[in-house]
């Protein structure tokens, strides 16, 4: 089997809903179910709350007892039926437990799929984990070209029908043969490999990685949530708007397709750092310069902010991560860093906003100030290793 054609053709499914569910839901919901933006607010954090919870405790464990093929079609198959319950509900109590429902099931998507190529990698069988990534980022940004179109031919009940549909693609997909290895069930654990977190904190500079990570993706806070209307506000042509916000996922796809080529000599601490740099780079610019042209540019450093801060972690992870303990990694990265952290920061970016809408930008710079100081302290100590060991 092409393992390098499965990771892609999975990551490429799974990016195409999440790039209609992200940017999309909550207005889905604002304009086709008649809840107001507060209330909309309201349902989608207790989703990043349960998502949390679900990434963090239900599945390291869950992948502790299944395959991973098993466990994807698990939250496949849960997904969709948390999305077919969108349609009786109208109310807010409905709608909000729906929610809850569905991220319980759907974003364990995202740490199982990187979970599933950190074992393909580590087993040999994946060679290059940016080149399948990246058709996740194609996926991403093909759907957020065009479903706008679709949007304005047949209104915003087209969200929610072609999330359905590319979720029953994911499904189908999953009943096709995968590679080997990945239906094989994990081995029982010893008594002793129960506490998953206390034994990766034991693991030497783990702690240090995820403090960065967690910084430099909690910076994004901001743009994923106030983006669209800032751009408005510095009076970008409406259709142009979705363009600009795409512009970061396409910086994000080159990334990926040329990591490995260029990068995978360059050590964790290094890429934690430029990331940094870039970040801050990339808030300074858009606070400083409230226009078009310059929040268009600062959105290619999404591939610094964003791709290479994830490409580093999962480096990390494949090099210094035993097995059995990469589903509880990955579902500490996905609640601390991508759920949770960014979850507060989007309080602190709202009520930066409702200020000026650029304090709510570089704000941001307290995550990336914090996360390059971190990354200089842990890049001197992974130098000061690879010193003593050539001694």
């Amino acid at each position: 089997m092409n393992t390098h054609r499965w990771m892609s053709t999975r990551f490429f499914s799974f990016f195409l809903t999440w790039g209609i569910f992200l940017p999309y839901w909550s207005g889905w919901m604002i304009y086709t179910k008649g809840i107001t933006v507060s209330e909309a607010s309201f349902i989608m954090s207790f989703g990043l709350l349960a998502r949390g919870l679900s990434t963090l405790f239900a599945f390291p464990y869950l992948s502790g007892r299944f395959s991973s093929k098993i466990l994807l079609n698990i939250a496949g198959i849960g997904t969709l039926v948390a999305l077919i319950g969108y349609i009786p509900v109208n109310s807010f109590t409905g709608l909000l437990l729906v929610t809850i429902l569905l991220h319980l099931f759907y974003p364990v998507l995202m740490p199982a799929l990187d979970s599933s190529a950190s074992v393909l990698v580590q087993n040999k069988q994946l060679k290059h984990y940016g080149k399948s990534r990246q058709w996740g980022s194609i996926g991403f940004v093909t759907v957020g070209m065009i479903i706008t179109i679709f949007t304005g031919m047949f209104g915003d009940d087209v969200i929610f029908w072609s999330l359905l549909l590319g979720i029953i693609l994911f499904v189908c997909l999953g009943f096709m043969s995968a590679p080997e290895i990945l239906s094989v069930k994990p081995e029982a654990k010893h008594p002793t490999q129960r506490f998953g977190i206390l034994q990766l904190l034991k693991i030497k500079h783990f702690s240090l990685v995820l403090v960065i990570v967690l910084l430099l993706q909690a910076a994004h806070a901001t743009i994923y949530n106030y983006g669209y209307i800032f751009l408005q506000d510095i009076e970008a042509p409406v259709y142009l708007i979705g363009v600009i916000l795409n512009i970061a996922v396409i910086a994000e796809i080159i990334f990926f397709s040329l990591a490995d080529k260029y990068f995978q000599n360059t050590s964790v601490g290094t890429l934690l750092f430029i990331a940094a740099v870039g970040s801050s780079l990339r808030w300074i610019l858009v606070f400083a310069f409230p226009n078009v042209i310059v929040f268009s540019f600062a959105q290619t450093l999404h591939a610094f902010s964003f791709a290479m801060s994830h490409y580093a972690f999962m480096k990390y992870l494949i090099k210094h991560i035993p097995h059995s303990l990469v589903p509880r990694a990955q579902g500490i990265y996905s609640a601390l860093a991508l759920s949770w952290s960014t979850a507060i920061f989007t309080l602190l970016g709202g009520y930066l906003y409702e200020i000026e809408p650029r304090y709510a930008f570089i704000g941001m710079i307290l995550c990336t100030l914090p996360a390059m100081l971190v990354a200089i302290f842990y890049r001197r100590l992974d130098r000061r290793k690879e010193v003593l060991l050539s001694a």
